[in-house]
């Protein structure tokens, strides 16, 4: 669990980074910190553009890929802003059954990471 929190935390901070190219306003609540704060939840990365917060992002490890979490991506797709999930390339296929169960597929966007290690 402590590599899935690792694997958590530099995921929120490359896509903070990266995302800061296309969105004026990127906040970010790593590893449990509760900073930045939308309508009452606090989510991995909120971004926004000219005071408006656009999307929400939820970064997820193999872990914490669970029917109680997708519960809470359904409150998250009820805030008004659009909800992009990150996950682990092998658990797309379960996240968006996921989604399907809590009828939110049309309301979440799922993009995947995958981390590689090539030995000699």
């Amino acid at each position: 669990m402590m590599n899935e929190q690792l694997i958590h935390d530099w995921m929120v901070s490359y896509l903070s980074n990266k995302l800061s190219r296309d969105y004026s306003d990127v906040k970010t609540n790593p590893a449990g910190e509760r900073k930045s704060e939308f309508k009452g939840h606090y989510p991995d990365l909120i971004l926004g553009n000219h005071g408006l917060v656009l999307a929400i992002m939820e970064v997820e490890t193999e872990g914490t890929i669970t029917e109680q979490r997708a519960g809470e991506w359904k409150k998250i797709t009820g805030l008004g802003a659009k909800l992009i999930l990150m996950v682990p390339r092998t658990s797309k296929a379960r996240v968006i059954d996921l989604l399907w169960k809590q009828g939110i597929a049309d309301k979440a966007s799922v993009g995947s990471y995958d981390i590689n290690v090539s030995m000699p």
